[in-house]
């Protein structure tokens, strides 16, 4: 937990000293998201569409890379495949660390990521249960993407995020610990606006 905090911590730091740079830019961003649920225990699954939004900095490292740390509210899950009344819906405070590689605007970015779980709950028809205990409060992962964005004005990108910590907590039952493997995998779509420096 503290090293969340310190990493929110650092993120709002950046953001503060955005504004006495030139070359840092703060903006915001959301757009729908597509999620599921893979591993090696993960079975037949098909995705849900959710929704992220949040906020950036853009900080300049050089004509052609920068670094951006951004604050995300997003949403995820899964439901098995040709099963219409089950799923599963996790919500997440993201954390992403993206390193850009830019293009006269065109950019290409990969980075770690943590996230921490803010709700989770299991559907079966009307019924939903919350299963936030039942799960690890943390996830650690890494992103990809690509995408157009300038110092000023609107952007438009596509982000793979791959979760590397299984979700479920383990499970211990007599001398036997069971690990279900099970990992979030999302793709978003956004739009951003950014405030230049």
């Amino acid at each position: 937990m503290k090293k969340i905090v310190s990493t929110l911590a650092l993120v709002a730091g950046l953001a503060g000293a955005a504004q006495a740079q030139s070359n840092v830019s703060l903006g915001l961003k959301a757009g729908p998201s597509y999620a599921s649920f893979v591993g090696k225990d993960a079975g037949s699954q098909e995705g849900l569409f959710g929704f992220h939004a949040g906020a950036f900095a853009n900080i300049g490292l050089s004509s052609l890379f920068a670094f951006q740390p951004e604050i995300i509210y997003s949403q995820k899950g899964s439901k098995p495949k040709d099963v219409t009344d089950v799923r599963s819906r996790v919500s997440y405070l993201d954390v992403p660390l993206s390193f850009h590689v830019n293009a006269d605007g065109l950019f290409f970015e990969a980075g770690p990521q943590v996230g921490v779980l803010l709700a989770a709950k299991y559907e079966f028809g009307n019924v939903s249960t919350d299963v936030k205990d039942q799960l690890n409060s943390v996830d650690f992962g890494y992103l990809v993407g690509l995408g157009y964005q300038r110092k000023t004005g609107p952007g438009i990108g596509l982000r793979y995020n791959g979760g590397l910590t299984n979700l479920p907590k383990e499970v211990t039952v007599g001398n036997t610990t069971v690990q279900n493997r099970l990992r979030n995998s999302v793709f978003q779509l956004y739009l951003t606006y950014s405030f230049g420096g």
